[in-house]
């Protein structure tokens, strides 16, 4: 058992967890994981209409004119990635996303690319849209390019990410339908106990580009005419789509002590199986569902009395809902020794359902979760939904934001559940870790030693470089705890440099700050040195 010190407990966690070392997204209404939890933080939803550049709304039915987007999706520097302009045009815009999550991810983890080129890190992906194809097809066979297939091949999703950054572990695009995302982490978790890879990036993207998707759904039955995930209420009526992507970076948590990384949470086990034959091919089961829950936490070494917090499937139909509640209440509510009721909420109620990375936005919501000791309301919850006995099932749904509803002595244990609609179910356990001490501080206004501290500030090309010159001045502004020196060696070590370079020196934060601005503006500084590397 690996323990987490704090000062006054110790924790112990399973050698064979795996540790989220990094982490990213690209959300409605929440471009990275600052904004993503401040959604989740303020209560507040990203659902409108379907935006006027993506389709003709109004020839779909009413339930097909809601959904939770991004501003943009046809954004991309392919240079950045060393793509040609004319390559970038035929990828499915999933492909890109992948690519700029996973880059984002190491950057997160602090982990510099160059330090991971040609090791055995794996790439999990979890997807199943297709709608670029759908899109690209409508142009006809002299459409067709030399870059068509690999554009609009699913695994080249994963495929993509290992090529580009040069990573050389297993490499596969996972489609389980609406588990897809979950499933792809418990399938880097396996690799990476079974010593198939020593680093993975596990992700899902889901991107809403074509009309003939939504009315799809809505031909299912699934869309709510609300446009509205309305979970485990009485007003439950189906889902509301929604679009985006998010990844972790994944290393065995023993690695990850060693490496002196920055942990958000650790995943205990997970358990994967299929409902089987039941009254239907989209008709779930609760003895399935009870199953997947109890190999889980049997798997994970944790008592499912212990557990805190469920992330849901959570879709808001007045089928699903009902099953989902069953089997947690008899697996995880109603466990002998239970405490306190089973908090369970779902992310689909911010940011509606992800289809194929809809676990992944709850594994973030979740990491996020646990990392900050709160949970965030589920939202549209008024009335329950009649049909679910939720005093008898002991449950109880989020309707604010709390802290962990356990003091930091005991561990925060929390569950995330993502169902295919082909039976394919899949749960991990997740626990918390102590906060790690906080550095010793020999830096920041006057408490630091007399001396010039330099920040290297680096793009691809002036107009990144002024960019990113203007985002370290907003992050470091908005933080006036942190140390100088520390952003300093940060920047050194745990970032990759780029071809066009600049350092600001400064003896002081107001200083260093003055010189961010101005290179951010490209106006000239006494203490801005810019060069020209190799990259």
């Amino acid at each position: 058992m690996s323990q987490f010190r704090d000062g006054f407990t110790e924790v112990g966690i399973p050698d064979d967890a795996i540790a989220i070392v990094g982490l990213s997204c690209r959300l409605p209404e929440a471009p990275d994981k600052s904004a993503f939890w401040e959604l989740l933080r303020d209560a507040r939803h990203a659902i409108g209409e379907v935006p006027q550049d993506r389709w003709n709304a109004e020839e779909l039915p009413p339930a097909a004119r809601h959904g939770a987007f991004l501003d943009r999706v046809d954004t991309f520097d392919p240079a950045f990635f060393g793509i040609s302009p004319r390559e970038a045009s035929m990828m499915d815009p999933q492909q890109r996303l992948m690519l700029e999550l996973s880059w984002e991810a190491f950057e997160d983890a602090g982990i510099p690319l160059r330090q991971v080129r040609g090791s055995r890190t794996g790439v999990f992906v979890g997807a199943i849209a297709n709608d670029y194809a759908v899109l690209l097809n409508r142009q006809g066979l002299s459409a067709v390019t030399q870059h068509s297939l690999t554009g609009t091949q699913r695994a080249i999703i994963a495929n993509r990410v290992s090529y580009t950054l040069g990573l050389r572990g297993p490499s596969l695009t996972v489609d389980t339908a609406q588990s897809s995302g979950l499933v792809a982490v418990h399938q880097a978790c396996a690799a990476l106990r079974s010593g198939g890879c020593e680093l993975a990036v596990a992700g899902g993207v889901n991107l809403n580009i074509v009309p003939e998707s939504a009315l799809a759904a809505d031909r299912f039955g699934g869309l709510s005419p609300d446009g509205r995930c309305y979970t485990f209420d009485a007003r439950a009526n189906g889902y509301v789509r929604g679009e985006g992507g998010g990844a972790v970076l994944l290393k065995p948590l023993a690695r990850a002590l060693a490496d002196g990384d920055s942990v958000y949470c650790v995943i205990r086990g997970g358990a994967v199986n299929n409902d089987g034959a039941t009254d239907g091919l989209t008709v779930p089961s609760t003895a399935a569902q009870s199953e997947v829950l109890r190999l889980a936490y049997d798997r994970a070494g944790v008592d499912p009395a212990d557990v805190h917090y469920v992330e849901l499937h959570g879709t808001g139909t007045a089928l699903g809902d009902p099953i989902e509640a069953s089997a947690l209440g008899a697996v995880l509510g109603t466990a002998p020794g239970r405490r306190l009721p089973l908090t369970v909420g779902s992310a689909k109620t911010n940011v509606g359902h992800l289809e194929g990375a809809a676990g992944m936005v709850g594994l973030l919501k979740t990491a996020l979760s646990l990392h900050r000791r709160q949970i965030p309301a589920s939202l549209h919850y008024e009335t329950p939904n009649p049909r679910i006995p939720l005093d008898e099932l002991n449950l109880r749904v989020q309707q604010s934001l709390t802290d962990w509803p356990e003091p930091e002595s005991r561990p925060a244990l929390a569950g995330v559940s993502s169902f295919g609609m082909g039976g394919t179910n899949c749960h991990l356990v997740l626990q918390g870790v102590p906060a790690a001490e906080p550095a010793t501080r020999d830096g920041g206004g006057a408490e630091r030693r007399a001396g010039v501290v330099p920040w290297l500030v680096s793009g691809r090309g002036e107009d990144a470089l002024r960019a990113q010159a203007e985002r370290l001045r907003s992050f470091v502004a908005d933080r006036p705890e942190l140390d100088v020196d520390a952003v300093a060696q940060s920047l050194v070590t745990s970032r990759d440099a780029h071809e066009n370079r600049a350092v600001v020196l400064g003896s002081d934060r107001e200083s260093l700050l003055n010189g961010l601005a101005a290179l951010a503006a490209g106006e000239p500084a006494s203490r801005v040195v810019r060069s020209r590397g190799a990259g």
